[in-house]
């Protein structure tokens, strides 16, 4: 019921007439290759397998839990694509590996059950923005557009209201303290660090920097999960995080922007900074 795309067609920004500005987008850039995902298509397919530059991607999206994660599917030298499981763990999307069949966890992008378990997906890093931010960075990108676009309502969130819920859909779990499980939170995994921001403090403070991280906030993107109609949806803002290199120049990172019971869930250790 929720098929992954695995010929993804494209066309360049200037031919897109139906995204209004402020709908989200997953970004991803390498070599000079912009491309865009809209969460119109994403929130209905979960997973598209793609190639950008001649390096094999999964850009993927569970609506369960905001989670807008790419990886990079090669794994010891296998090139694998990916598809949904239709299982849910911690309320999170579960994807199979059609080479091993193997399960991975799409939040850590762990190998959780078959041949496959130990290993771990590469983080791209992506961004989740709004169109118009895209436009302005990658004039020249490109961006999905439905197979069929008969296919689904694209455009239309099927999850109404859920970004206003009082509690997670399909989740037995532990709830983080102090803090509203539903609460955006912005989540960084580096080599160096693992920490989660509330979304509400960065936009407080509109730029944070932490483990060496820096995380910045600005208006004009809405949220996909709010409103029937995801272009009506409220203003959630984009979040951007970079940290610096051995040149002293700023990259972007890998992040995620989540719930606050996503992040509990799979990182208990680690206490969500809410000031």
């Amino acid at each position: 019921g929720i098929p992954s795309i695995d010929q993804p067609q494209f066309k360049p920004v200037s031919a897109i007439t139906d995204l209004t500005d402020n709908e989200p987008v997953v970004s991803l850039t390498i070599a000079g290759i912009a491309r865009s995902y809209p969460l119109r298509i994403l929130i209905w397919h979960e997973i598209v397998n793609d190639t950008i530059a001649k390096v094999p991607v999964t850009v993927t999206y569970c609506p369960l839990c905001n989670s807008a994660i790419a990886f990079d599917r090669r794994v010891d030298g296998r090139t694998l694509d990916f598809g949904t499981t239709g299982k849910l763990r911690n309320s999170d999307l579960v994807m199979y590996d059609r080479t091993t069949e193997s399960w991975w966890q799409q939040f850590t992008g762990e190998a959780i059950v078959g041949e496959m378990v130990g290993k771990a997906l590469k983080m791209l890093p992506a961004r989740l923005e709004s169109f118009a931010q895209f436009k302005a960075r990658s004039p020249d990108g490109e961006v999905l557009v439905p197979n069929k676009p008969n296919l689904r309502r694209y455009g239309e969130n099927p999850y109404v209201g859920y970004d206003s819920a009082a509690k997670p859909f399909l989740y037995n779990g532990a709830m983080p303290a102090g803090i509203n499980p539903m609460a955006r939170v912005v989540a960084v995994r580096t080599k160096a660090a693992t920490f989660a921001i509330t979304l509400a403090l960065l936009r407080e403070k509109r730029t944070l920097t932490q483990s060496g991280v820096t995380l910045t906030w600005r208006k004009g993107q809405t949220s996909a999960i709010d409103t029937r109609a995801i272009a009506d949806g409220r203003d959630v803002g984009t979040v951007s995080a970079s940290a610096t290199d051995r040149q002293g120049k700023a990259q972007p990172i890998p992040y995620d922007v989540t719930f606050a019971f996503v992040f509990h869930a799979f990182h208990p250790e680690h206490r969500i900074r809410t000031r």
